[in-house]
């Protein structure tokens, strides 16, 4: 966890993508105090007006615009959108101005930083809030989304200590609780406890719905069906993009799950319940576990 001090003003900061996370991050740090104003960047006129009337953004520019005026730029598209970002504002970015992200894979977003960016790579520190919700769009924004949530921080061997410390400010002024790993490790472990998941509760959802009897299956559904389907409701264009460059380590957890389902497919038909018992007791200790963390 960092214990560097949040800077006391980034002055203008260019959120774009003004969608659950970009416009929560510009209402928490509007509340903090620590901004001159926060303009916004998007494809929707419609998301950007209500940005604006939610005080989120104070007012709409384009990458060229953002990348002239800005000290702090925030990249919140789907990761797919990344490149394409780097490649507009690269031509026009200022030395003073930093860039990172929220993006909810890294290897891809720091490969496409250094291939477009080149010498000004270094004015990029990446980062992943870990926050979030089913539903997305400006509507949807929390002014307390990030209080107590973690953000990951994955420096580049480029980034200056003091560029790294004011990124690390700027998200915690958002309420965040700031942690560095690589972007390797970023990407192997959150395979595992946040792409596999979104994986998984979309595909529940979609062979319930794509079954004979959707309708019935779907009008006596409890508790514990909404709770597992509840992030199947989040943005589908997000998550495609999120499988595609984070593949090859979702590949690999998704394989280990079905070995896991397999396994208890063969308990099931072979009425182990020891067998089934045993892996539900380790299961339900460990999330259990889990609440103290």
């Amino acid at each position: 966890m960092s214990i560097v001090n949040p800077a006391s003003n980034y002055g203008t900061v260019t959120i774009v993508g003004v969608g659950l996370i970009g416009a929560s991050l510009g209402l928490a740090l509007k509340k903090a105090g620590v901004v001159n104003k926060v303009l916004g960047v998007g494809r929707s006129a419609d998301n950007l007006d209500q940005a604006l009337k939610l005080g989120a953004i104070d007012g709409i520019v384009d990458l060229v615009d953002a990348a002239k005026q800005s000290d702090v730029i925030v990249l919140c598209v789907p990761v797919a959108q990344m490149r394409t970002a780097f490649e507009v504002l690269e031509p026009h970015l200022e030395s003073r101005t930093l860039l990172t992200d929220a993006g909810s894979t890294k290897g891809d977003v720091i490969l496409a930083a250094k291939e477009v960016l080149g010498k000004k790579a270094c004015q990029f520190v990446p980062a992943h809030p870990i926050a979030g919700g089913a539903q997305h769009g400006a509507g949807a924004a929390k002014v307390d989304l990030f209080q107590g949530r973690q953000t990951i921080i994955c420096p580049l061997q480029e980034n200056s200590p003091q560029d790294i410390a004011l990124v690390e400010g700027f998200w915690q002024s958002a309420g965040a609780i700031v942690k560095q790993i690589s972007g390797v490790q970023h990407d192997a472990i959150y395979a595992a406890v946040s792409h596999l998941p979104h994986l998984l509760s979309y595909a529940l959802m979609a062979s319930v719905v794509n079954s004979e009897d959707a309708e019935q299956k779907l009008h006596h559904v409890g508790a514990g069906f909404k709770d597992f389907t509840r992030i199947a409701a989040s943005s589908p264009e997000m998550w495609r993009d999120i499988c595609l460059a984070n593949r090859t380590p979702i590949l690999k957890e998704l394989d280990q799950y079905l070995a896991m389902v397999s396994h208890l497919r063969t308990l099931i038909a072979n009425h182990d319940g020891a067998g089934i018992e045993k892996i539900f007791k380790k299961a339900s200790q460990a999330r259990q576990d889990m609440d103290g963390f």
